[in-house]
């Protein structure tokens, strides 16, 4: 009897050690935010990627496979070394899963390249390059919210379908202008419209009104602009000094609604665009857009919506994958489909691009404005399919020829 009570004191005593050993917390989901907190892309990407992230997790219910999701900001400065830097610290030091960046082209080629020597996800939400699809494309790599075809593709497609056979280029002279160019050109073209001229200027150009003259004398139905950031703003100022506006239709390429209010409806109003998203389009986007602009004091434009979306869609590919790894979790991103309040119907292809449909838009006119915000108005929906650039014409090596 007394061995018996020894034993049963012996066991009590271990397995109160047992219990009483700290409890280890699952190791948490990491994601990355690398965005322009400050700078020139700071306002319709920056601060609004970082917080539309936060809020995806907040809804998705915070963990994922019973491990805490976290997330970690840095300011890339639109420099490349620190976006190498920051980014490979990320992965080695502080085992972050998934980056998602917004808006700087270079990085982001960068970012492709080491998500691929690292086997880890990356999501584009604000760069522009369609190389990340075509001849930088890697399994690892998604691109989200929108590229530089598909915003001039689906503007020259919807607006030359309308009837609007002629235009004018003014145009940044480097790559990125260019490729705006040369893109909308080929659908112009495609459609038995005409390109009666172009002029180029160097970035950071002040005084455009030579080439708004020439755009102007053309007789163009169409004048499309093919910049972006304060070269966009000053063309649109003085396009409405020269009246512009009230003669052709002003199509920038590249526009986000800070721009527009940056500009004033007054200066742009009648222009048209093309985006991934608007906050007023319908009743989901209202919603979620409403409480977006509690905590950020500024309606989301496509790049922050988008990147909502994007995160969300990486989250429950995790649950439906069961697992963190980022090549289990990419194929199950390319197999489910995503519908909520950025997209319906949209889809991931064997490239990495995210197909969803794309929204040509009217600048409101003040006296139509009902709001700070009430910008626009949903013209034309271009198709997923017809807004980006399809496999057949693709140079990514994951695309299956035959």
């Amino acid at each position: 009897m007394k061995k018996f009570s020894l034993s049963v004191v012996m066991v009590a005593c271990v397995g109160a050690q047992l219990f009483s050993q700290p409890v280890f917390a699952a190791e948490p989901v990491k994601i990355g935010v690398l965005v322009d907190m400050s700078g020139p892309y700071s306002a319709f990407g920056g601060p609004g990627v970082a917080l539309a992230t936060e809020m995806a997790v907040k809804d998705f219910g915070g963990t994922v496979l019973d491990r805490p999701i976290e997330v970690l900001t840095a300011d890339y400065q639109n420099k490349i070394d620190i976006t190498s830097t920051r980014a490979r610290e990320w992965y080695d030091r502080d085992k972050v899963d998934m980056i998602i960046e917004s808006t700087d082209s270079s990085s982001a080629l960068l970012l492709q390249k080491l998500a691929a020597e690292k086997e880890k996800v990356v999501i584009f939400a604000g760069s522009g390059t369609s190389r990340l699809t075509n001849e930088d494309c890697s399994p690892y790599g998604i691109h989200y919210v929108f590229d530089t075809y598909s915003l001039a593709n689906s503007t020259a497609k919807a607006l030359t379908q309308a009837g609007n056979k002629s235009w004018y280029f003014i145009t940044v002279d480097y790559a990125f202008g260019n490729s705006l160019q040369a893109d909308a050109t080929k659908a112009i073209e495609e459609l038995g419209g005409k390109v009666l001229g172009s002029s180029k200027h160097p970035a950071a150009s002040a005084d455009f009104g030579a080439f708004l003259m020439q755009a102007q004398g053309s007789g163009a139905n169409v004048v499309a602009l093919a910049n972006a950031g304060k070269d966009l703003q000053n063309t649109l100022r003085q396009a409405s000094e020269f009246g512009i506006s009230t003669q052709q239709i002003i199509a920038p390429f590249y526009i986000f609604e800070t721009d527009i209010k940056g500009v004033g409806l007054d200066l742009v109003q009648g222009a048209q665009y093309t985006t991934g998203f608007y906050w007023d389009r319908n009743d989901q986007t209202r919603e979620w857009s409403n409480r977006f602009y509690e905590k950020h004091k500024a309606m989301p434009t496509m790049i922050q919506a988008g990147a909502y979306s994007a995160v969300m869609h990486y989250l429950q590919a995790i649950k439906a994958a069961g697992t963190a790894d980022a090549a289990a979790v990419i194929d199950k991103m390319k197999e489910l489909p995503i519908n909520d309040m950025f997209a319906q119907g949209g889809y991931i292809r064997e490239d990495g691009r995210m197909v969803h449909d794309m929204y040509l838009m009217k600048i409101k006119a003040p006296a139509e404005s009902e709001g700070e915000w009430d910008m626009a108005t949903v013209q034309t929906v271009v198709k997923g399919d017809d807004a980006y650039r399809s496999l057949s014409e693709s140079t990514c090596s994951l695309v299956k020829k035959g």
